[in-house]
């Protein structure tokens, strides 16, 4: 039976990632690996598959277990490999030539084109490339899986597929995940591990009901903490009395017992344990007003792809203020390409043919990409240049929305895809548009940040277009949405009969 055990793991990067975690990861387990960004699932994933050393501590797998770790990028030395060769080099050299049917298995389960099995890596897209990585680690018939943030990237299909894939009856191997997709973890995990840098606990519940589980235990900390705190005051103040008892009478008895009651207010005092709190930094949105009702109006617009094929057309629509639009469609319909034309048309002096902007409109963007950030630049120089908030307040804001003084200088290209998030959204809080158009913003942010950035839009009122695959974020913000289907935009209820048609 296949199987991890974590015995007082820890890694220390400066400081304390995680530490005296405990754990075993058995046959059947699906686990669900939760922290913020940089608080060290990726680092614990690599402990794992024995990809680097922990700073402390054991992790003991039954004998002759192969693990094999799912990473977030494909490695450049296989990009201009074929699909179906670079699945090939997973195996053996020597059973390549005997083997290779398990390729076209393998292929077949991810339900995988025939088209793209002969392209090229570095030609497919961000999905595509997720699922060969997964597929690749599958062949090898590892006896436990890691995947890290496995959905990045996804469409709903591929999405969808994945998690059938995962729940695949009959499979027990253990599988580790770590995500921020809060949907994707409750369909896909039994058990929830929430790592931390004092104290990881871990809940025998998929995610959502393990937070629930997670606030009550903090909640519970956090009272025991407050009575011994409220202990420790008790006793400081009859360690006081006692001492003037001792000074006014010249009482020696009195002196050694207020000097008991100091050391037992002084013990209690280190034993009482901080509650943890999430440290991710803030995503705030500003909100510059505008009187106008209508902020965006489109009448027969047709949306092209980068090569002059038509996608879908958009008879007639408007953006009144306070509407939140999520615009849904099956991967290629056009939703990145409608973003990207309604960006021009709001940045162009003279606008587009069939979109009217208002006057008022004060534009907030966001690429999935990040693209709009200067890759040479230091987050620091970049905030400087761009908001002229001068040095200190500078470093203030990128303090508050999660960068440590190191982080701030240095390069935008070398920063985390989680941390470009968090910077790319600091950038769109402090230019205080009226209008935010998005295109999957929540791509690498954790689940502090994406709930922040969720509350942020409801209590600026934003006005917004957004195109997203989070299920929870769509659900949480959209008040109107927009389904591109059969070369058409057209205005529907709800997003559930098209995530119905999706896994159908």
């Amino acid at each position: 039976m296949p199987s991890l055990s974590l015995r007082n793991l820890g890694v220390v990067a400066h400081t304390p990632l995680f530490q005296n975690l405990n754990l075993v990861i058995g046959e059947g387990d699906r686990l669900g690996l939760v922290a913020a960004n940089g608080a060290g699932k990726s680092t614990l994933l690599k402990c794992l598959a024995g990809h680097m050393e922990p700073t402390e501590g054991d992790i003991v797998g039954s004998r002759g277990l192969r693990v094999a770790l799912v990473e977030q990028d494909v490695p450049v030395h296989l990009l201009d490999l074929s699909l179906h060769d670079m699945l090939l080099t997973a195996l053996p050299t020597d059973e390549r030539v005997t083997q290779e049917w398990r390729v076209d298995m393998v292929l077949d389960e991810f339900e995988t084109p025939a088209e793209l099995r002969t392209l090229p890596m570095r030609a497919l897209s961000g999905g595509w490339q997720r699922l060969a990585l997964i597929a690749r680690a599958w062949i090898t018939q590892p006896d436990m899986l890691l995947l890290d943030e496995p959905t990045n990237h996804l469409d709903l299909e591929k999405l969808f597929k994945l998690e059938s894939w995962i729940n695949m009856a009959g499979y027990t191997a253990p599988i580790v995940v770590a995500s921020h997709d809060r949907d994707f973890l409750d369909a896909c995990t039994s058990k929830t591990l929430f790592l931390r840098p004092e104290e990881s606990i871990a809940f025998a519940h998929p995610y959502r009901r393990a937070r629930d589980l997670l606030e009550a235990h903090d909640a519970a900390a956090q009272a025991q903490r407050d009575r011994t705190l409220r202990e420790v005051k008790r006793l400081r103040e009859s360690a006081a009395v006692l001492r003037n008892v001792g000074i006014n009478s010249g009482s020696d008895a009195a002196h050694v017992k207020s000097a008991q009651i100091k050391r037992r207010a002084e013990a209690l005092e280190q034993n009482a344990r901080n509650v943890h709190r999430e440290r991710t930094g803030e995503i705030r949105l500003g909100n510059r007003g505008t009187h106008a009702r209508v902020l965006v109006a489109l009448e027969n617009v047709t949306v092209e792809a980068p090569d002059g094929r038509r996608l879908f057309a958009i008879p007639k629509l408007e953006v009144a203020q306070g509407d939140r639009i999520v615009v849904l469609g099956r991967n290629g319909v056009g939703k990145s390409q409608a973003v990207r034309l309604l960006h021009r048309a709001m940045i162009e002096p003279d606008g587009l043919p069939g979109i009217r902007v208002s006057p008022s409109l004060a534009l907030g963007y966001v690429d999935q990409d990040m693209q709009q950030l200067p890759g040479k630049a230091t987050a620091h120089d970049f905030i400087l240049s761009r908001f002229r908030l001068g040095d200190q307040r500078s470093r203030a804001v990128l303090a508050e929305a999660g960068f440590s003084i190191e982080r701030q200088g240095l390069p935008i290209a070398k920063l985390s895809p989680g941390q470009k998030a968090r910077l790319g959204l600091l950038a769109l809080r402090l230019s205080e548009p009226n209008f935010y158009l998005m295109d999957e913003p929540t791509n690498h942010v954790d689940i502090p940040g994406r709930e922040q950035l969720e509350d942020e839009i409801l209590d600026a009122q934003a006005t917004c277009i957004v195109v997203s695959h989070d299920r929870s974020f769509v659900k949480a913000i959209g008040t109107r949405f927009l389904l591109i289907d059969k070369g058409r935009l057209r205005e529907i209820d709800g997003p559930e009969a098209f995530y119905e048609s999706v896994i159908g």
